[in-house]
């Protein structure tokens, strides 16, 4: 067995922002032969989301989560979650033959406390990477956007009105940077949480591949050389960085790719996103002074602050939005099985209204009775469905009403720091 019986599987929790080095540093973790490190479960968001489920499923979405919600409410949540959890951690473990799971999720930041109330007691190993350089590869590799026009800086107000139009896949890697980046500092003083900078492991990655392993209680002997290669695996993943499948060795090319690869206007957008403060706080005070020798000036605490405020309205807004789609039947009107036979029948038979005529009264009531319920039903849908588009357009005009009001107080703070520069 990998496990110990009475405690579980031994599970290590990997953390860190996307493009920020989690897939390396998971790879060369797993290259132990007591760890595996699967490319990325998502397990503790599926688990910690249980109940919510797609707007669209056919059972009903309120349906499943207020069953689902009153069920679990009976019972201890976290024990039982912690259960699933043991025994998919434990499966995969005895399938790879292992002993320790190194489950790398780079947005667990999302779920930090919920972490803490399954698995106190699991180790955490917590990568941190200069925010230019994690912004650089967003850049790169996903082609996220880092201002709203070439041409011009970004203001408070562009990129406000940028993001809240974007769709969710550029919005989310950017929320990551603005709210995932400061409770994840913030995580750096829990006991049992092992800090790693990007920096440091690109240059000694041998040197603080076995530091961590020692910390996960395994020898570092056994400690493979720092290679990325034999990563084939990730080929079958939908996760996980690909390009360490074009390397052999850790690159350290990286650390100051960023300094090419940023514009003046989009390392003022990241300074201004991150915060001068937390920039130092977390190390990178060097990589600041760069910037600033660029061009790159520090507009103050509440600037960073006021985005930080956009990006929670964004996912507030996000938030509110599944919860008004939950709460939309999945099919309105939908036709039961014995009401939708009869329409059916009905237009494939050509000689249907002659056949009509020769139906006996018994046959004629239960076609009747067929027909009033089909009708009920359908008035039913009708009145679903106008009531759905009122609460949607109703859900709409909340929307817009606060984004008005958010670009409202923008401009009176923009205005009141024009007025007091002058």
């Amino acid at each position: 067995m990998s496990q110990n019986a009475n405690r579980g599987p031994t599970v290590c929790f990997l953390l860190g922002l996307p493009r920020s080095g989690t897939t390396m540093l998971a790879h060369l973790l797993q290259q132990h032969p007591e760890i595996t490190a699967p490319p990325e479960p998502w397990l503790m968001l599926a688990l910690e989301a249980f109940g919510r489920v797609d707007h669209r499923h056919p059972a009903g979405t309120s349906l499943i989560e207020t069953a689902t919600s009153e069920f679990l409410g009976r019972i201890d949540r976290a024990a039982v979650s912690r259960a699933f959890a043991d025994a998919a951690y434990g499966a995969y473990l005895s399938s790879a033959g292992k002993r320790i799971i190194v489950d790398k999720t780079p947005r667990y930041w999302m779920v930090l406390d919920y972490l803490e109330s399954l698995y106190p007691e699991a180790p955490h190993i917590l990568l941190m990477r200069n925010p230019y350089a994690i912004a650089a590869s967003l850049k790169s590799t996903w082609g996220i956007p880092l201002q709203a026009e070439s041409s011009r800086s970004v203001s408070v107000s562009s990129l406000a009105d940028l993001m809240l139009r974007l769709p969710d896949s550029i919005a989310s890697p950017l929320a990551d940077l603005v709210l995932g980046l400061p409770k994840l500092a913030a995580h750096r003083d829990r006991r049992q949480t092992m800090v790693v900078q990007y920096e440091r492991l690109a240059a000694c990655p041998e040197e603080e591949i076995q530091r961590l392993i020692a910390g996960l209680g395994c020898d570092p002997k056994y400690t493979a050389a720092a290679s990325t290669a034999q990563a084939d695996y990730l080929r079958s993943s939908s996760f996980g960085d690909r390009k360490i499948l074009q390397r052999r060795t850790v690159d350290a090319r990286s650390v100051d790719a960023w300094q090419v690869q940023l514009g003046i206007e989009e390392m003022q957008t990241i300074t201004d996103l991150i915060g001068v403060e937390l920039m130092i706080q977390l190390g990178y005070g060097e990589e600041l002074r760069h910037a600033r020798q660029a061009g790159v000036v520090d507009k103050g605490r509440e600037v960073t602050e006021l985005y930080r405020q956009i990006f929670r309205m964004w996912w507030d807004l996000r938030v509110n939005r599944e919860r008004a789609w939950s709460n939309i039947p999945a099919n309105p009107g939908k036709l039961t099985p014995g009401i939708r036979q009869p329409i059916a029948n009905s237009c494939s038979t050509p000689n249907a209204a002659h056949d009509a005529q020769h139906l006996s009264g018994t046959d004629l009531d239960q076609n009747q009775e067929l027909t009033s319920s089909m009708a009920a039903q359908l008035r039913m849908a009708l009145l679903a469905s106008e009531k759905d588009r009122g609460a949607q357009q109703e859900a709409i005009r909340d929307r817009d009403a606060i984004i008005e009001a958010l670009r409202g107080e923008i401009v009176r703070l923009e205005e009141g720091r024009s007025n007091h520069e002058r």
